[in-house]
């Protein structure tokens, strides 16, 4: 099932947050880190971009990890059910109630659903999965291992997003803009990822809006 519970900052080095001029960390697959979001972002590295040789089937998604019946689709599906569908069989849900942050709006039944990479595949492709192992894209499209990286929310939302970043596509609601832009962030720092200059610019711009709050991330890699 997926994981829910909060990560815990390791080290007395880090209980005092990271100012935003510090960078975070260096990455060891498995620990855990506190800092400032601000901090966070400043800690991403800049580079330029490219979706040379991208195919969406090079993440290989929403596979069965612990065998227990249930996709990863389906898995996020029961995590985070308002009222709880019905599970039948190996693991076909109906009925059910989900709430999508992206556009303020409640959902009957899981069919209107989609499952979102926060980061979506193109964009950790363009800045830096693409350079990543089958099985490290495997468990990036996969990850259940920290609630920010995959979420259920409107079709509608999610595929008026795409494969944009922030640079070019907010959520509709203004209420989940702050929350967005620390997901976002969280995941980058999580999985290594890049940033580019015009997705930079839109990230300092929430960062001057939303409130410096600290994040604990888990290292996937």
């Amino acid at each position: 099932m997926r994981i829910l519970a909060t990560l815990a900052a390791t080290g007395a080095a880090l209980a005092t947050l990271i100012s935003p001029a510090h960078a975070a960390p260096a990455a060891d697959p498995g620990n855990s880190y506190t800092l400032p979001v601000r901090s966070l972002l400043d800690s991403l590295p800049v580079k330029d971009e490219t979706r040379a040789g991208y195919q969406r089937d090079a993440f290989k998604h929403w596979v069965d990890t612990d065998k227990d019946g249930c996709t990863t689709r389906n898995e996020v599906l029961l995590e985070e059910a308002v009222n709880a569908p019905e599970r039948t069989g190996r693991c076909t849900l109906t009925d059910g109630t989900w709430y999508s942050p992206y556009d303020d709006t409640y959902v009957a039944g899981p069919r209107g659903l989609d499952i979102d990479h926060r980061v979506p595949l193109a964009e950790a492709w363009d800045s830096g999965a693409g350079e990543w192992t089958a099985a490290e894209r495997e468990a990036y499209a996969n990850d259940l291992g920290d609630p920010r990286s995959l979420i259920a929310v409107t079709a509608k939302s999610n595929r008026s997003k795409a494969d944009q970043d922030p640079a070019t596509w907010m959520p509709p609601s203004e209420a989940n803009r702050c929350e967005y832009f620390t997901h976002w962030v969280t995941v980058k720092s999580r999985w290594e990822l890049a940033i580019d200059a015009a997705e930079q610019q839109a990230l300092q711009a929430l960062a001057d809006e939303c409130p410096n709050e600290p994040v604990t991330y888990e290292t996937a890699r």
